[in-house]
């Protein structure tokens, strides 16, 4: 599949590697992908305020990753989610639920090692789910490539944080597939 990438493309899923590594995360997140296509200003176009999507993020992330529906979805139970992590907050410290995990080395045979034998960053299945996702895109559009407006409207399809810091940005499917479409 990844030969089917621009040359735009290829460099989005790489950025999106670093920003894992510069994270500290384990894997690569859907997140990961959008902060990427950001720094490779493809949402430039859109109008994107890069440091208001980052901040939004951010703030998903102190809670832990939920998203808006999420919380609703809670707060339906009546549970609160500001209270729990406030909760969590003044037990563990700021940004509790923000730190990600720590990263598992994989000891390996002398012969294998290199230097980057331990430092090797996997994809998330929520990720691996936009990359696939973009190349169902590109075939229902009858693109015979995989460019950053299809990883853009992978990420848009999917529910979660980043499809709705996008929306809250005025950024939705049909916004990006208007506004990007070549």
């Amino acid at each position: 599949m990844f030969e089917r990438f621009t040359r735009d493309a290829r460099a989005t899923v790489k950025g999106a590697l670093d920003e894992a590594r510069q994270a500290g995360a384990a894997t690569v997140t859907e997140e990961h992908l959008l902060l990427s296509l950001m720094g490779l200003g493809a949402l430039d176009p859109l109008g994107v305020d890069r440091e208001s999507v980052r901040a939004r993020l951010a703030e998903s992330r102190r809670r832990g990753g939920m998203s808006k529906a999420d919380e609703q979805a809670l707060a339906g139970l009546g549970i609160d989610l500001g209270e729990i992590v406030a909760r969590i907050e003044e037990t563990h410290g700021a940004g509790a639920l923000a730190a990600p995990p720590p990263r598992r080395r994989r000891i390996l045979p002398l012969r294998r090692r290199g230097p980057e034998a331990g430092d090797r960053v996997r994809f998330a299945g929520d990720a691996k789910k936009v990359l696939e996702q973009s190349l169902r895109i590109a075939l229902g559009r009858h693109d015979d490539h995989i460019g950053t407006l299809h990883l853009l409207l992978a990420l848009l399809s999917r529910p979660g944080t980043v499809s709705e810091v996008l929306a809250d940005h005025g950024i939705t499917y049909a916004a990006a597939e208007t506004g990007l479409a070549a």
